[in-house]
Formats: structure tokens, C-alpha cells, sequence
């Protein structure tokens, strides 16, 4: 048997106003305009992507073109060494020869304005500290007259671009001078006197 409580009835609900809230059926509209704020964002996003991927491989291509570029340009510079010291030891030279260095002259200089024109430009080196990324170096000589690491002398010149090295300089670099170490004195000879 059941006992009678104090506590009031519970009203009884409709199975229809307690569906849970998923159960529930939107207004198509808003259903359809949440999906359209989606689609928005997917598409713009997939745009903004885009563009993003064209701007690094339109880079990307410029990068490599350039390094190409470097890189054969880098082949001809022995060359226009050889043009460089041949036209110095022209000067003092016959008139037939200085007349010959004239016309190298030239072509030296049109050699020079290719290099200008894909922004290759030579560097001094001689006087200035060493730097492992512009210089390489082939020498050493010990001096006290400039200061340890100072380039002495530019064997042959480097070049550069507006992004990287394309042919370090090779320099003689001056190290300060060891100083002198004072013989030890014969070991075997010190222990017999010691005797």
C-alpha cells in the first residue's frame, strides 16, 4: 500500500514539449544562411590559399632563375680575371700590343656591364677584417703592423649579388706574430747535475 504524501501532484507534460532541443526543427532559412556563412568562409579561405601558393612559386621561380643566372655568371669571372691581368701587363707593353689591349679593354667592359646588369658587383677586400662569408682565405703572413685578421693582400677579387656571395675573394689574412718560445732546458742533462 501507498501512503499518501503532502507533496503536490506533478502535472503531467506532453511528450511533444519536452523533445530534447536537437529534436527540435529550425526554420529552414536559418539553416540555409548558416550554411551559405560556411560556404563564405570555406571559399574565401581557399582564395586567400591561393593567392598565397602563386605569390611563393612566383618567389620560388624568381629565386631559382637568379641562382641560375649566378651560377653561370660565376663561370665567366676567370675569365674576366685573365682579361684584367693580361690588360695590366699591356701598359707596359709595345704599341702594337697596347693597341690590341684597347679593343680587350672593351670587351672587358661590355663583360663588366653584364655583371651590372643581373646586380653583380665586385668587393674590396684588402684593408678590411676577414669575413668567412665574402672571403676566402689562402694565406696567412704574421705582421704586428695591422691588426690580427686584417685582410693583407686580394689574390683574386670577389663578387656579389644583392642575396648572396657568388665568388668569395681570395685574400692573405695577417695573424699576429707567435711569440718566441724559450727552449726547455736538456732534461737529461738537468737530472745528472741534480745527482
Amino acid at each position: 500500500m501507498t501512503e499518501p504524501t503532502d507533496a503536490p501532484p506533478m502535472p503531467e507534460v506532453a511528450a511533444e514539449e519536452v523533445a530534447p532541443p536537437a529534436l527540435i526543427p529550425e526554420d529552414p532559412m536559418e539553416v540555409l544562411q548558416k550554411q551559405l556563412q560556411e560556404m563564405k568562409d570555406k571559399y574565401l579561405r581557399n582564395l586567400a590559399d591561393g593567392e598565397n601558393a602563386r605569390k611563393r612559386l612566383a618567389k620560388e621561380k624568381q629565386e631559382i632563375v637568379s641562382f641560375g643566372i649566378e651560377n653561370i655568371i660565376c663561370e665567366f669571372l676567370p675569365a674576366i680575371d685573365n682579361f684584367e691581368n693580361a690588360l695590366k701587363l699591356a701598359d707596359s707593353a709595345s704599341g702594337d700590343v697596347k693597341n690590341w689591349a684597347v679593343g680587350f679593354q672593351m670587351i672587358l667592359n661590355q663583360f663588366r656591364q653584364v655583371l651590372q646588369n643581373y646586380g653583380i658587383t665586385p668587393f674590396q677586400s684588402t684593408g678590411c677584417l676577414f669575413d668567412p662569408n665574402y672571403h676566402d682565405a689562402v694565406e696567412t703572413a704574421e705582421t704586428s703592423d695591422v691588426p690580427e685578421g686584417t685582410i693583407l693582400k686580394e689574390f683574386s677579387k670577389g663578387y656579389k649579388s644583392a642575396s648572396r656571395t657568388v665568388r668569395p675573394a681570395r685574400v692573405s689574412v695577417a695573424r699576429a706574430p707567435r711569440k718566441a718560445v724559450e727552449p726547455d732546458p736538456d732534461p737529461i742533462a738537468a737530472a745528472t747535475t741534480e745527482n
